[in-house]
């Protein structure tokens, strides 16, 4: 059956849309059929990272009010097969996103793919809020700093409380962890928050960790999510946490309980 995933955090500039894009191209790779979607509507960049943006015609939009078909706006990647992409509009606001209409792209969706990768919006508003809504699953990214992770765990109660598997009483949306521009000299030096800080303070069992590299900045500006260089440490990383993500290879289970740090650290 297929699986509609939402890439979010809260917080902007944390790497979900790059998360989005080798995510998804990384399930692909590995033989799913795998659509993602830009719900970042006035400030699309995902059709830049995957390098399709000359190629955009038709967008989320234009579906949703219906000027295009699903199959019109779908964009298939040029050098894999079973991935496609749907942009998000350039010149609408979020106010044209829809339920009704997100979930009968959802809808449609589900009958031809096996994976529905969904990359968010930072903040809390319409557009995020749409893109988690009909999630079976949330890789939730973070940066270890404690603004990230105070926004990150902001979504976790979102999550838990304002989707369609909340609301209608059905199992909880299926939580990851993935912790983005890791430097351990810096949490060394104690300018970044600790793996073992992060788990304690989220309590969502690690997917995997992505070092800091200049290698997601190069790929970006290539147009080629970084799961596809082989040789950078961020491609690495990317396809262990796809191969964790299908139960390949194991991932990190700890799933620490949620202890009320926040509320200690921000107390006023």
């Amino acid at each position: 059956m297929a699986k509609t995933i939402v890439v979010t955090s809260g917080k902007g500039g944390v790497g979900k849309t790059t998360t989005s894009a080798s995510f998804a191209t990384g399930l692909a790779l590995k033989g799913f059929k795998t659509a993602v979607i830009d719900f970042d509507i006035g400030l699309r960049n995902l059709d830049l990272v995957m390098g399709c943006e000359r190629r955009v015609v038709y967008d989320i939009v234009n579906v949703l009010s219906g000027e295009a078909n699903l199959k019109q706006a779908l964009i298939r990647d040029k050098s894999i097969d079973n991935l496609y992409m749907l942009a998000a509009s350039q010149t609408r606001d979020k106010d044209a996103l829809s339920k009704e209409g997100l979930e009968n792209i959802l809808k449609e969706l589900k009958q031809d793919f096996d994976y529905i990768v969904c990359d968010s919006p930072a903040g809390i508003e319409k557009g995020a809020h749409m893109a988690m809504y009909f999630a079976d699953c949330a890789l939730i990214v973070t940066n270890p700093e404690v603004s990230s992770v105070r926004d990150s765990d902001r979504i976790l109660g979102l999550l838990s409380s304002k989707t369609e598997r909340a609301e209608k009483g059905l199992q909880p949306v299926e939580e990851h962890l993935i912790i983005t521009r890791y430097s351990p000299k810096r949490v060394a030096s104690g300018d970044m928050l600790s793996i073992q800080d992060i788990k304690e303070l989220l309590g969502v069992p690690l997917l995997g960790i992505v070092p800091e590299s200049k290698a997601v900045l190069n790929a970006s500006n290539r147009g080629l999510p970084v799961i596809r260089d082989a040789k950078s440490d961020a491609g690495h990383a990317y396809r262990n946490i796809v191969a964790c993500f299908l139960g390949e290879t194991a991932a990190d289970l700890g799933e620490a309980k949620r202890k009320g740090i926040f509320k200690r650290l921000f107390a006023s």
